[in-house]
């Protein structure tokens, strides 16, 4: 499962091993106890990778054979690529722009978009140096 968790300033990806099934019902749970609203909703999300990034090409040729459609690629400008996602948003409301986005599809996927996203961010970091 991919988690993206949105922040006033930021978001961060992480792949999990949790199933969507187990870590909604945790999050459900947590809410009930602590009474805290919720809401769930089907969504998108989106965020930028380099073009040039080792690997984009797999990643291409992934979502090629992926027919669910759940991941889309679309060129952002001649340095970027939008990478979309079909998924669910979890907040406090559903006006919230701060909350969680998730989204499951083959382990492998999850684990080769992930580390292109870690691999962007760790380029992105050295370049702010």
């Amino acid at each position: 499962m991919l988690k993206l968790t949105y922040t006033e300033s930021s978001f961060d990806l992480e792949c999990l091993t949790l199933s969507l099934e187990e870590w909604v019902a945790q999050r459900v749970i947590l809410a009930l106890r602590v009474g805290q609203s919720l809401c769930i909703e089907p969504s998108t999300a989106s965020f930028l990778l380099p073009v040039d990034l080792p690997g984009v090409e797999v990643l291409k040729a992934e979502v090629k054979r992926d027919d669910r459609e759940i991941i889309a690629l679309c060129a952002s400008d001649t340095q970027y690529m939008e990478v979309t996602l079909q998924g669910s948003w979890l907040s406090d409301s559903s006006k919230d722009a701060v909350g969680v986005f998730f989204t499951t599809m083959s382990d492998r996927a999850e684990f080769f978009l992930h580390k292109l996203w870690q691999e962007a961010q760790a380029c992105a970091s050295v370049m702010s140096e």
